[in-house]
């Protein structure tokens, strides 16, 4: 779901990576509510509140919700310089090492909270702020390489598409539409699980508290690691059969065979004619 890069994505792969990062972007989002009490998944809000804090004069305010708008974007653009700048050498590398870096983001709030916090003003402005940069690196991440499909961490564009495209649906030559129908697939997936991680966040952080950042982690370890794992899985076929063909033995082929068994061989029948 991270390997294939904008046209050349299927609506599979569109499906996974929104339905994945969006229930860790809904999950994000609540957990900061609870804890926080700030959004931390979109920066809509942190707009009318910057812009309200400058009317009133309040400087230092004015300065931490702009640094925190900052962090959003900074997010945003270091996924796309990843992507952008290292595309070639490694798709999977420029993919995914940005989602390397929110993992990391999200596990120092994770185990600093748990262990360290102590609910100060401070604390927690460093903390969003953060969390904030985590969550810019998921937007830009999963936007630069879908070609602008797939967005997570909010749903005004998201719900605005979707009901667009349900009105273009009274018209019957749009319900035959192939390309209206899968976006209007995706977004549905999208959104739907969204609501499913800002749910689970809530049920579960009372009882999980700061560990449900480790939860989070998980989630988008398995967004890279199937990749992963698919990559490996096809370089060790293709490896496999090259060595069949050219008749090299490996290490790894040899292991093959070993679990399951050499291929049999057709034995070759010569007939003999009688004087």
């Amino acid at each position: 779901m991270l390997r294939n890069y904008s046209n050349s994505r299927t609506l599979g792969d569109n499906i996974r990576l929104g339905t994945l990062t969006a229930f860790t972007a809904g999950t994000i989002n609540i957990a900061s509510l609870l804890i926080f009490l700030s959004f931390t998944s979109n920066v809509t809000g942190h707009y009318a509140i910057f812009a309200a804090e400058i009317s009133k004069g309040n400087w230092t305010q004015v300065a931490v919700v702009g640094g925190w708008i900052f962090l959003f974007f900074f997010g945003s653009f270091v996924a796309n310089f990843f992507v952008i700048n290292f595309n070639k050498k490694s798709k999977y590398f420029a993919h995914a090492m940005p989602i390397i870096l929110e993992i990391m983001c999200l596990l120092f709030v994770g185990i600093y909270g748990q262990f360290f916090y102590k609910r100060t003003v401070e604390e927690t402005e460093y903390l969003v702020a953060l969390m904030l940069f985590a969550t810019g690196l998921q937007n830009g991440l999963t936007a630069s390489i879908s070609n602008f499909s797939v967005k997570t961490t909010h749903l005004t564009g998201t719900t605005t598409d979707l009901g667009i495209l349900v009105s273009m649906f009274t018209h019957k030559k749009y319900r035959r539409n192939p390309e209206l129908i899968a976006r209007a697939k995706l977004l549905s997936s999208i959104m739907v699980a969204y609501v499913l991680g800002a749910v689970f966040s809530g049920l579960t952080y009372y009882y999980l508290e700061f560990r449900v950042f480790y939860v989070i982690s998980v989630c988008l370890l398995v967004v890279i690691g199937y990749d992963f794992y698919t990559i490996n899985i096809r370089h060790f076929n293709t490896r496999y059969r090259y060595n069949k063909i050219y008749k090299k033995p490996s290490f790894l082929a040899k292991m093959y065979d070993k679990i399951h068994g050499k291929p049999k061989t057709k034995e070759k029948r010569t007939l003999v004619f009688d004087d």
